[in-house]
C-alpha cells in the first residue's frame, strides 16, 4: 500500500479497502452489474455499511436506497460507501452530508458536507460541487477527499486527487489541475475572511479513491498513465 500521513484519523479509517468482507463487497457489486442494475432491478445502492448511520433522521438498514435530497449522518466507529449514478462515496465515521439532486434524480449536483469526512470519485458531467462551510469546489469528473476539522474552527481541507476543480472562498478563487493529489486548507481569517493555503496530501490513500472508481467503472488518473507524482508537494 502506498505511504499515508494521518492527521487527527486512526489507521483503520484509510486501510477499510483491505478488509475481506469489504473486497467481497465490492465484487459481489460489480458482478451485479453496478448501479445501472441495482437502479433497474430496484436494489440498494449501499455496497457496505458498517456501524450505525442514519438516513434522514431515521436508522439507515444495508438494504435501503440513498436517493439524491437525502441527508446522512454517521456515527462512531462508523462508515457507509454507496454510489448515485456515475459518482461513488466513501462516508467516514462522525460525518454529516446532504446529497442533492442534479438534471435527474440519480445525479447528484452538490455534496454538501456540514463534519466530518468523505472520499468521492465522480464522472463527467455538469453543474456538480462539493460544499463545505469554508469552500466551494465546482467538479467535473475528478476524485477527491474533502474533511472538515471541527475543532480548528471548522477548517476545511480538500484534495483534488486527479481531475479538475474551481476552488472558492469569500476571498481566493482557483482552478485546480492534478494527475496526483493537490491538497489546500480554507481557513478562517476574522469573522468573513476565509483564505486558500497549499496542503500535503493527508487522511487518504491511492488505493481508496482507486477502490472507489472500481465502483463505477472508471480508473484513476495515475492508473491510466501508470504513472504518479509527489504527495508532498503542496503547491498549486
Amino acid at each position: 500500500m502506498a505511504e499515508h500521513t494521518l492527521s487527527g484519523r486512526h489507521p483503520s479509517e484509510v486501510t477499510w479497502f483491505q478488509r475481506r468482507q469489504t473486497l467481497q463487497a465490492a465484487a459481489a457489486w460489480v458482478a451485479a452489474g453496478g448501479w445501472s442494475a441495482a437502479a433497474a432491478q430496484q436494489r440498494s445502492n449501499i455496497v457496505e455499511l458498517e456501524g450505525d448511520a442514519i438516513l434522514n433522521g431515521s436508522a439507515l438498514r444495508p438494504d435501503t436506497t440513498i436517493q439524491t435530497g437525502d441527508v446522512i449522518e454517521t456515527g462512531p466507529r462508523s462508515r457507509l460507501v454507496f454510489v448515485i449514478g456515475n459518482s461513488s462515496f466513501h462516508v467516514r465515521q462522525n460525518s454529516r452530508l446532504a446529497v442533492e439532486r442534479g438534471a435527474s434524480l440519480n445525479a447528484v449536483s452538490l455534496l454538501r458536507l456540514l463534519t466530518g469526512a468523505v472520499v468521492s470519485v465522480w464522472g463527467k458531467g455538469q453543474s456538480r460541487r462539493i460544499v463545505t462551510p469554508t469552500l466551494t469546489a465546482g467538479i467535473r469528473g475528478t476524485g477527491v477527499y474533502t474533511e472538515i476539522f471541527a475543532d480548528r474552527d471548522n477548517r476545511s481541507y480538500l484534495c483534488n486527487c486527479y481531475g479538475t476543480i474551481d476552488l472558492s472562498t469569500s476571498n481566493d478563487k482557483v482552478t485546480s489541475q492534478a494527475e496526483y493529489h493537490q491538497a489546500f486548507w480554507a481557513d478562517r481569517r476574522g469573522s468573513e475572511e476565509v483564505v486558500l493555503s497549499p496542503a500535503k496530501a493527508i487522511n487518504h490513500t491511492d488505493e481508496e479513491l482507486e477502490f472507489l472508481a472500481r465502483l463505477v467503472q472508471q480508473r484513476t488518473a495515475w492508473q491510466i498513465s501508470g504513472k504518479k507524482g509527489s504527495k508532498e508537494s503542496g503547491t498549486y
